[in-house]
């Protein structure tokens, strides 16, 4: 289909980067560089002595990984390569060297699309958007003025305070513990570099710094210590309180502080601290990794320069330019870090305790802590999540998601309001839309469409260069603090092919905040109109006319939409679908150019334009995490030419290399007969016939076969008690086959187990061996369908011990069976449209009885009006007024955030397309064939339909299981639970004298057991119910007081 644009719209200035981005140059970074840093630090560890061993890791290397990632997926593996180095032992005692290569770890690799499969299941780890090392400075309010103090956070280390008091005096605390003059400090820092420093020296150090040296004056007169050694013992007192201090152990403590092993201010902390003091950044500064004493007197000046400051503000800790990102590849590091540093500990203590004739780098190294590491880090570590897959969308955002939680960062219940907030500091760097709702709101951002994380993790936007009033090819990346000291327009100003702003005066962004110059001042212009919003924000036309809590709705809301059976491009689109699609990597495009040699379900082959033929691999029906569905299409025929990125297989959620997450569909807005109150939707029975929201869901079932102490559990078709009909399905080995279609409650694996027997005799024993086994005691432990599960069984694998797969312990065999079903739409189902419209299905009508328009064309959906007006989303409306001029003219509109499709070009398009230009359509009724009173607005609209579905929420329970201690019905429908009937219940049911009712609540529906029976019985036999009994819940109360030892006797009225 055609694409057409609109008069607003123009070229974005930059293309958008790569979507995945972010995780993929990470993890890079981490093979290419990271590992070998981490490699390097460890080197050399020498035995505590350091007379016997010392040992090198020399080089290291990953090997190419045992499988791919499809067959790891498959066959419940992990996609990882082996990590092996090359080690070098040398003996000082024999003075000779011994080389050997180790095998380290297993290390799991990223996937062409971001991810890691780690036992068969794809995850994400999620950057953590974190407080950046280097110095803040803060202020305490103390009787209403404002005094100022510093933190110094390292990324290794103590954290440094320093804070003012009223009396002028500055103080500094170390590690949060108790404080201390802060002249103490510099005459500590002063002697590890050497330096004299007293009170005058100190005095005159700040006079020299230009401020006023009262502050110091004031400190010096607090400081009980004189001299370096007085202030060794203070501060070690402060540290550590409950040691006794001498001069000795405290200058060894305190100063081993500050050396490289274990203070680290980071490349990052020293290159911030460099700009905030405007000094020299150069990579040779930038390796100065410790604090001294000039970056201590720096700050205690500007410290007092900020107290002698009036109206000086301290810095907003929520600005992004003191936040910045860890990705994949620091947070993996760091990770293994810490296994090295327990690996090297292990080795010193060997090389402590062998003897030194013989020995071999690998008796010295068990590389077990590092694995254990690399384990815990991806399967139990918060930010490694469970990749989110309902969709292509949900995949990318997933990877672009960013949080403030996880090891280090805040926590849900202590985050503020501020920390959730927009700051505007977030333009064009993460959405300030798209967010969860609920109480991760805030915290959890999502990066915007042209922000790119640089090496130190600070997130930069980009801007083309303006001058005299003309833009240029120029594009530089500024991050959110260089970014203020310019005049920045945004990319909805007025200018011409040749890049000259039309207007004298401009909107722009001065020191953050809006404001009108003139052309000639402007320095910066954003690249496109949708550079703060993230992606799927982006996708949602007609933004500009939505109220942002709808506009958040809709975000999250497309990423829950379910695959659909025959996927459609909206009629209306942003312009961002195909990018979505391409940089997923799910879809396949050709390499080369050349002719299509080969096209079928599981392959494409492309001859090239060099007589060799490409295969591409399609992946079909497969499960993905959300038990939706993954599959790749080909929609290229047999000798089509195809050029180089031309398209050849799409997705279950892409059409046409676009991202296609819903259906097109007429909707009407109009009230119809009561039927669609609250936000219910009603639909036409052509969307069912036509399968047009019909989506697949797979299923996965798991049985184990275990050995027990009985014997081993058996996998047969033989099962005790169950009639044939529920076998007829089952192989020899009680195995379902492929393609049988099961209900709830039928039988996936037969399996039995043993069950416990009498101690036999010896003669019995003896007896037994020679005529053989009687039939032994055994129940039936097979798989069932569980309740409100159906389907047809698409996929069955086996893993057992005989194969040499690897199986917990106690497993024999273990099955797995998916069963996919087709889920038409349904009354019950949620629907939602782009702009946080969400309804639920209440009617399925017959197309005879929907309205009608003069021609006869019924609609397929009716919406309320209602849930316009009050939640101000009013791009629904644009939508479907240019959607229906769209359909009728037979072209897809492209309408791009913030520079959409204006109001009278729409009522062009629909004049053109022969309709009203208000869009307004008269419809008639179906019942009656009478003509509505008034014209309604009806158009298409691109409607989702969530994973919300009824099939999964329907519940229904007659007999079911009971609790063991209560005896009342289990609750929730995974249980087959019933609905309690609660404590404010009763109280209804008390308050209309109700009284029978209530009994029968309380005790036969509930927990009195013979009751239960007996009422089953009279139900059966078609007597009256029986007398209740007592509630089994009461005896448990009893038997509560009898555990205090009160003796509670039940007396019955004879």
């Amino acid at each position: 289909m055609e694409q057409k644009t609109f008069s607003r719209f123009k070229k974005p200035l930059a293309e958008i980067p790569n979507l995945m981005e972010l995780q993929t140059t990470s993890y890079q970074w981490l093979v290419k560089l990271g590992l070998k840093e981490l490699f390097e630090e460890f080197s050399s560890i020498k035995d505590y002595s350091e007379k016997k061993f010392q040992l090198d890791f020399t080089s290291f290397q990953l090997d190419e990984p045992k499988y791919d990632e499809h067959y790891a997926k498959e066959n419940k593996l992990s996609y990882d390569a082996p990590l092996r180095v090359k080690v070098k032992l040398h003996n000082k005692t024999l003075n000779q060297d011994k080389e050997q290569e180790i095998f380290l770890a297993d290390f799991p690799l990223m996937t062409a699309h971001g991810t890691f499969i780690i036992n068969g299941i794809e995850r994400v780890v999620v950057p953590q958007l974190a407080r950046s090392f280097g110095v803040f400075f803060t202020d305490n309010d103390i009787r209403g003025n404002k005094y100022f103090g510093a933190k110094i956070i390292p990324s290794r280390g103590v954290w440094i305070e320093f804070e003012t008091e009223a009396d002028g005096a500055i103080y500094v605390r170390i590690d949060r513990k108790r404080k201390f003059p802060v002249s103490s400090l510099l005459r500590i820092l002063g002697d590890l570099a050497g330096q004299k420093m007293e009170g005058e020296d100190m005095e005159k150090l700040f006079a020299d710094q230009g401020v006023d040296i009262n502050y110091i004056k004031a400190t010096l007169a607090k400081d009980h210590a004189k001299t370096a050694e007085d202030s060794y013992v203070e501060v070690y007192k402060r540290l550590r309180d409950s040691d006794l201090a001498t001069a000795a152990n405290s200058k060894e403590f305190v100063s081993s502080l500050f050396t490289r092993e274990k203070y680290d201010f980071s490349v990052v902390g020293r290159m911030r601290f460099n700009e905030r003091f405007n000094l020299p950044n150069t990579d040779k500064t930038r390796e100065k990794r410790i604090i001294d004493l000039a970056d201590v007197v720096l700050i205690i000046a500007h410290v007092i320069t900020l107290n002698t400051t009036k109206g000086a503000k301290a810095d907003d800790i929520d600005h992004l330019g003191f936040r910045r990102v860890r990705s994949v590849g620091e947070m993996l590091q760091q990770k293994l870090k810490v296994g090295m540093t327990q690996m090297k500990r292990n080795i010193q203590d060997r090389m402590s305790t062998v003897e030194a004739t013989t020995l071999l780098p690998i008796q010295l190294i068990s590389p077990r802590p590092l694995q254990a590491r690399l384990k815990e880090f991806f399967t139990t570590n918060q930010l490694s999540q469970f990749m989110g897959q309902e969709n292509v969308l949900a995949e990318i955002e997933h990877l672009r998601r960013l949080s403030a939680l996880g090891p280090g960062g805040l926590t849900r219940e202590r985050a503020g309001l501020e920390v959730r907030d927009v700051h505007t500091s977030h333009y064009g760097r993460v959405c300030p839309i798209h967010t969860p709702e609920g109480p991760n709101i805030g915290l959890i951002l999502y990066l915007s469409s042209y922000a790119r994380v640089n090496e130190y993790g600070i997130i930069e936007s980009p801007y083309r260069k303006v001058l005299n009033g003309k833009i240029t090819e120029e594009l530089i990346f500024l991050n959110a603090l260089e970014e203020e000291k310019y005049n920045i327009a945004h990319a909805g100003v007025r200018y011409d092919d040749t890049g000259k702003l039309l207007d004298e005066m401009v909107e722009v962004r001065v020191n953050a905040k809006p404001g009108l110059i003139a052309a000639k001042e402007v320095n910066l212009i954003d690249v496109a109109p949708n550079q703060a919003y993230s992606i799927a924000t982006s996708m949602i036309p007609f933004l500009e006319h939505d109220d942002a809590n709808r506009a958040l709705m809709g975000s999250n809301m497309q990423k829950q939409s379910v695959p659909l059976l025959v996927p459609e491009a909206p009629l209306v689109a942003t312009g961002v679908e195909g990018k979505v699609a391409r940089d997923s990597g799910r879809i396949i495009c050709a390499q080369r150019s050349g002719v299509v040699s080969k096209v079928d379900g599981r392959h494409v082959a492309v001859k090239n334009d060099d007589g060799k033929v490409e295969a591409y691999d399609l992946v079909t029906f497969s499960k993905t995490n959300n038990d939706s569905i993954f599959h790749q299409r080909a929609v290229v025929g047999i000798g089509q030419k195809v050029k180089k990125g031309d398209l050849l297989v799409d997705t279950s959620s892409s059409d046409q290399g676009q991202a296609a997450v819903g259906q097109n569909a007429l909707v009407a807005f109009m009230s119809w007969y009561g039927a669609n109150y609250e936000d219910a939707i009603i639909i036409s029975e052509r969307l069912v016939k036509n399968s047009k929201f019909s989506s697949v869901c797979i299923e996965e079932f798991q049985a184990d076969v275990r050995d027990t102490k009985l014997g081993p559990e058996i996998t047969t078709h033989d099962i005790p008690n169950v009639g044939e009909g529920k076998l007829r399905n089952l192989d020899e080995d009680g195995i379902i086959r492929i393609g049988a279609e099961v209900e709830p409650n039928d039988i996936l694996v037969g399996k039995i187990t043993p069950k416990g027997e009498t101690e036999l005799t010896p003669e019995e024993r003896l007896l037994r061996s020679i005529f053989g086994e009687k039939a032994r005691d055994v129940k039936d432990a097979s798989l069932r369908v569980p309740h409100g599960k159906r389907g047809r069984v698409i996929g069955i694998k086996v893993f057992s011990r005989e194969n040499g797969d690897k199986l917990d312990s106690g497993i024999i065999k273990r099955i797995y069976i998916r069963v996919a079903q087709v889920r038409n739409i349904s009354v019950g189902d949620k629907l939602a449209g782009r702009h946080g419209n969400k309804g639920v299905i209440s009617r399925v009508l017959p197309e005879e009885d929907m309205p009608y328009m003069a021609d006869g064309t019924p609609v397929d959906v009716i919406l309320t009006p209602l849930g316009v007006p009050s939640r101000m989303n009013l791009g629904q409306i644009f939508e479907m007024h240019l959607g229906l001029a769209a359909h009728t003219l037979g072209y897809q509109a492209i309408t791009p955030t913030f520079m959409g499709v204006t109001a009278e070009e729409i009522k062009g398009e629909l004049v053109k397309a022969g309709f009203n230009a208000n869009g307004k359509v008269a419809l008639y009724d179906g019942f009656t064939g009478a003509k509505f009173e008034q014209d309604v607005a009806v158009g298409y609209m691109y409607i989702l339909k969530l994973a919300h579905m009824v099939e999964d929420k329907i519940h229904m329970r007659s007999i079911g299981p009971y609790s063991l201690i209560t005896q009342q019905p289990l609750g929730g429908r995974s249980q087959g639970g019933g609905q309690r009937f609660g404590e404010m219940e009763v109280w209804a049911l008390e308050g209309y004298g109700a009284a029978y009712s209530l009994r029968e609540m309380l005790t036969i529906k509930s927990d009195d057991i013979v009751g239960r029976s007996q009422t089953f019985d009279s139900l059966v036999k078609g007597e009256h119910v029986k007398q209740p009994s007592i509630p089994a819940s009461f005896n448990v109360m009893l038997n509560e007081l009898r555990g205090l030892g009160l003796d509670v006797e039940l007396k019955s009225e004879e």
